[in-house]
């Protein structure tokens, strides 16, 4: 029995063949999900389509997260293609890359609004829309954050403020939404290589510490992020809420 056979499963974050969110839907893919795919705007079209066909998704759909009609519009998408959705994939954050350079005084007003909007709001904007077709059973809602939510790392700056407000955000969904049978949960993964990775300075000097340090001595890889996200959005985890899974090599139990 695979083990998410049956499952109806909404993924928001897929930029490329590097993105979590894409090693997330073919893990989910391969143990028997159905998989709806959203893509960002025009620009990001093509790459997900072509990803998402390859997965035989049922749905690809546009959806700009910082707009709430496309977010109803994708909902709506869904309970007329299913009438009713088991998980949802939030792997979605974004900071301008001046502000993740230097410290947290470079955040600007403008910058601030926007990192805690697209990566901390749009969770909540969209499971608002997903309660319809979520509530009554044993449904699933992850995130993605990072130990930079705790701790201090070198120029994560403004984004290290979203992931804490993100993983306080899980706490008060998992409360909201439990009663609903909804679970809400993150998983806070080590530095792994992606093109959002890229974007803040000093990157590879982290990626090398943490790997030097971690009790595991490795770095970890989208697929290990993937394999923790099918365990927390499958029956396996039923009664798991309000958690932040930390996949990182053991590198966030270290002091010195």
């Amino acid at each position: 029995m695979l083990l998410l056979q049956g499952k109806k499963a909404l993924v928001f974050g897929v930029l490329n063949d590097k993105s979590i969110a894409w090693e997330i839907a073919q893990a989910f893919h391969e143990q028997g999900a159905e998989l709806a795919i959203t893509y960002a705007d025009k620009a990001h079209e093509k790459r997900v389509r072509l990803l998402a066909e390859s997965l035989d998704a049922k749905l690809i759909h546009p959806c700009n997260i910082t707009n709430d009609e496309e977010i109803k519009e994708v909902l709506r998408k869904i309970e007329v293609l299913w009438g009713a959705l088991d998980i949802i994939i939030h792997a979605v954050a974004f900071a301008e890359k001046s502000e993740l350079a230097g410290t947290i005084l470079n955040t600007s007003r403008e910058g601030f609004a926007a990192t805690l909007d697209i990566s901390v709001y749009s969770l909540l904007g969209i499971m608002k829309e997903a309660l319809p077709v979520m509530r009554g059973r044993n449904t699933a809602v992850l995130t993605l954050s990072y130990y930079g939510a705790a701790k201090v790392f070198p120029n994560y700056n403004v984004m290290g403020v979203a992931k804490a407000a993100l993983e306080a955000l899980v706490r008060y969904l998992a409360v909201a939404a439990g009663s609903e049978g909804i679970r809400v949960n993150a998983i806070s993964a080590g530095p792994v290589r992606t093109l959002a990775s890229f974007g803040i300075t000093g990157f590879s000097q982290v990626f090398g510490h943490v790997a030097a340090k971690a009790p595991l001595c490795r770095n970890i890889t989208q697929g290990d992020i993937a394999r923790s996200a099918v365990y927390l959005c499958s029956d396996l985890a039923c009664s798991v809420t309000g958690e932040i899974h930390y996949v990182d090599s053991g590198y966030n139990v270290i002091g010195a």
